[in-house]
């Protein structure tokens, strides 16, 4: 199987150049600066045993038919990214990699179901500079179908992907990412103040922020009737059980937790696209439950504010000082 990994940012890079370090037939499709130093320097993945060097093909878009296409934008570059590539993907099978929970009904209107693939990326990494990822965490690529069964394509998927990272396959993949989204809600917190994830919630204040964040996100879903279904290694009963603790219990937690998931600085997948001066996913993420909120005729105002609060980051250039995100949340 030939693959075409599309999106070059630091998923992407790492999933492409792992692939093709397991042997697969491998394209990495990417923003021209990040395409030229990968073809000529190679990809840089930095990692907690060291540096290794992986010589990955790179292009901007793709120029013929692949067997996988494996997206990895974020959900807002969806559109773009299959308007630029579509005269290539007419027959591929497709793979979603993407945080919230509306990549697969984006894709849906250009792809069969048969086509389809969904997962859950839960090791994390960093895009430093063009040609340059940091591999932050370990963890398991999870793999399901939203609109079908699991069916034999599905368990093939598996084998060739498992030779590059951990995978798990999951009959209910919807699930699993909103928990997922869950996981992800903290991310919105480095990307208003430009702070790594350690800096940010090795202040107290804001991990209660965090708390309140998800306490309110967490009791629009489960008033929208919606199911959390556990990850492998991260069960709705954390989540759960951190949102119905003491506020400051559950602040605690975050700040034990969160400063210490990587020795090198992690900056939020929102923070990343800032940094690169790109739109962020804030809208899938947080934003996903405002929407949400609206759907059910609710409010989620905290959410609100913060989603708002990254746009005006976004569209400034200018980041919130920590005193002025506690003011603004009165913490």
């Amino acid at each position: 199987m030939n693959i075409a990994v599309i999106g070059g940012g630091a998923i992407g890079s790492l999933v492409a150049a792992y692939l093709h370090k397991s042997g697969e037939d491998v394209v990495l499709v990417g923003r021209e600066e990040h395409v030229k130093v990968v073809n000529k320097k190679g990809l840089s993945i930095i990692n907690s045993s060291g540096n290794e060097n992986i010589k990955v093909r790179a292009v901007t878009r793709l120029e013929e038919e692949y067997s996988l296409v494996i997206f990895a934008t974020k959900t807002q570059d969806l559109e773009k990214a299959y308007d630029e590539n579509n005269e290539f993907l007419e027959s591929c099978l497709v793979l979603t990699t993407q945080n919230g929970v509306q990549a697969d009904n984006i894709l849906s209107s250009h792809f069969e179901p048969d086509q389809m693939f969904s997962s859950i990326v839960m090791f994390g990494a960093t895009y430093m500079k063009p040609g340059e990822i940091t591999f932050n965490f370990p963890g398991d690529w999870i793999l399901g179908r939203s609109f079908k069964k699991l069916d034999a394509k599905t368990h093939e998927l598996k084998e060739i992907l498992r030779a590059a990272f951990p995978v798990v396959i999951s009959e209910d993949i919807i699930g699993m990412k909103w928990l997922k989204l869950f996981v992800n809600f903290n991310n919105c917190l480095p990307a208003v103040i430009g702070k790594s994830m350690q800096e940010t919630f090795s202040d107290m204040d804001l991990c209660r922020l965090s708390v309140r964040l998800l306490k309110e996100g967490v009791d629009i879903v489960q008033q929208a009737k919606i199911e959390l279904v556990s990850l492998p290694d991260f069960s709705t009963e954390k989540i759960l059980g951190l949102v119905n603790m003491p506020e400051d219990q559950a602040a605690s937690i975050i700040n034990q937790t969160l400063p210490g998931l990587s020795k090198e600085p992690l900056y939020g997948s929102i923070l990343q696209s800032i940094m690169r001066k790109k739109i962020s996913e804030i809208d899938f993420i947080n934003g996903e439950v405002v929407h949400m909120a609206t759907q059910i005729s609710q409010q989620a105002p905290l959410n609100d504010r913060i989603v708002g609060m990254v746009h005006q980051v976004e569209n400034n250039g200018k980041y919130f000082k920590i005193e002025e995100i506690k003011q603004a949340f009165a913490l």
